[in-house]
């Protein structure tokens, strides 16, 4: 109700006995019925933790009968009091306050587009708990015939203040988090969906990544299964886990993308251009002077092919549950914990006991530990990452060894990636680099989307943050509607 909307936590106790503590918006009921044979409870505050002794005996008989009888009901009331969307919540202009930055702006305009997602593709907004942030490229490479190189990374973090990173490879798939149960009851006492389940694998704009029922729940079984062979659920103490993963193959979810727009640039492209050379090979034979024309044409072929073979090695037909490959790279939170004050070599072990528990669906993230101060563990780091793209591998992402690391201004980039020659023909077209156009997308700038990554990391953070410490949903969702909105800024989709 909107008298317990506040933002501050404030502790009641009324009339209104109730057998558990009853959370409700910022409120909490802890008039838990002692007298009545009940339990005398008292809130730890700021920790939000309930302390609570039962009752040795019945002081006084009640009117009515307040102890529940049979199964105790799995939704609470603030969930059912989630189930509705205050409209007020969502538009118009917005400031919202995260731990990591102050005061971050949500255009109007943006709200409204993140809004008609929301409302028409996402997937139960119970489980939306997370959206992660978009990621900033390097700046420009100084190498020649190379757009992105990791130099231009390790100079950023060095000049952050930052002396070691984690170089992981980075995935062709689509980006997927993971929420995952350990029991279907949890699905309602935790999260207040109402068909229970075990989890959910969404995108990162907050739409279901399977439409398949089955298929989803078969993947979310063998997780579960890995989950508890890793003994992770004993060792985080908790009955949930949210992933941060990439989930290949990349046509699994983008093979409407492929079939409308990349296959048909592809197909076109080499058929024209081989027509092309043709005609060009035999009119040499008649016209001097062709020569200049039919080399650029036969480069201009050569790009094509690439471009194809670039898109195609990510492709693959998926008809069962072994089709599947699932890269989890953050294991953002469990009940109690959000892990983004632990390291990332910390994340990759966890990922790496995981992954170990079911190898054919699961892939652990391959990884390297740099020293940006010492020159040859930089060039080790280069010569893993040139190796790695030349036999067609997208690329990799250099994050500081902090999850949250400061800079000379505060928290610095979460992220930087570095893609591979070939794999960015995906991006920036087969023939970006061809002479001409290198050197005009060497003028390109990642100040904007180093700012939006900025921005929507701290929301990303701010919503688990919000969700473990059991504020309201709509505080959570707050902070996720945010990002989703921070997608409709106007910055360069190929960075």
């Amino acid at each position: 109700r909107g008298w317990c909307r506040w933002r501050t936590m404030v502790a009641l106790s009324v009339m209104a006995v109730v057998p558990e503590p009853l959370f409700l918006n910022n409120t909490v009921n802890i008039d838990t019925g002692c007298v009545f044979g009940g339990g005398l409870t008292a809130l730890r505050y700021p920790e939000r933790e309930i302390v609570s002794v039962k009752a040795h005996r019945t002081y006084y008989e009640p009117a009515r009968p307040f102890l529940p009888e049979g199964t105790e009901p799995q939704r609470l009331l603030q969930h059912a009091q989630d189930d509705v969307l205050d409209l007020a919540d969502v538009v118009g202009k917005r400031l919202i306050d995260t731990r990591l930055k102050p005061k971050i702006t949500i255009r109007e305009e943006n709200a409204i587009a993140a809004l008609e997602v929301m409302s028409r593709f996402a997937s139960d907004p119970k489980w939306l708990i997370y959206l992660p942030p978009t990621m900033s490229p390097t700046e420009t490479s100084k190498h020649e015939n190379l757009l992105e190189h990791p130099d231009e990374a390790f100079a950023f973090y060095r000049k952050e203040g930052i002396s070691n990173v984690v170089c992981e490879q980075k995935h062709m798939g689509s980006r997927a988090v993971v929420v995952l149960c350990k029991g279907e009851t949890v699905s309602q006492k935790r999260f207040g969906v109402v068909q229970a389940s075990i989890g959910t694998v969404y995108t990162r704009t907050g739409r279901r990544f399977f439409t398949d029922d089955e298929l989803e729940r078969q993947f979310l079984i063998r997780l579960q299964v890995a989950v508890s062979t890793a003994g992770l659920w004993d060792e985080l103490e908790t009955d949930w886990l949210c992933l941060d993963c990439e989930l290949m193959p990349w046509s699994a979810k983008a093979q409407e993308l492929l079939q409308k727009q990349y296959a048909p640039v592809g197909n076109a492209g080499v058929r024209a251009l081989k027509a092309e050379n043709d005609i060009l090979v035999r009119a040499m034979e008649r016209v001097p002077g062709l020569e200049a024309l039919t080399t650029h044409t036969t480069a201009r072929l050569n790009a094509v092919e690439h471009y194809t073979h670039a898109y195609q090695q990510y492709c693959w037909p998926v008809s069962s549950l072994g089709d599947l490959k699932l890269a989890p790279f953050h294991v953002l939170a469990s009940e109690g914990a959000v892990h983004t004050d632990k390291p990332h070599t910390w994340h990759m072990e966890m990922i790496g006991r995981l992954c170990a528990a079911d190898a054919e669906i699961l892939l652990a993230t391959p990884f390297l530990l740099v020293s940006i101060e010492d020159e040859q563990s930089s060039a080790n780091a280069v010569a893993w990452w040139t190796d790695m793209t030349s036999r067609g591998g997208e690329g990799m992402v250099v994050k500081p060894l902090n999850f949250i690391a400061e800079g000379r201004r505060g928290v610095t980039q979460p992220a930087i990636k570095c893609r591979g020659p070939e794999y960015l023909r995906i991006i920036y077209g087969p023939e970006y680099l061809l002479h001409e156009n290198l050197e005009r997308l060497r003028a390109r700038n990642v100040g904007a989307k180093r700012s939006l990554a900025s921005r929507e990391f701290a929301l990303g953070v701010e919503a688990l943050e919000r969700f473990v410490r059991k504020e309201p949903l709509r505080l959570t969702h707050e902070c996720v509607f945010g990002v989703l909105a921070l997608e409709s800024e106007p910055v360069d989709p190929r960075l």
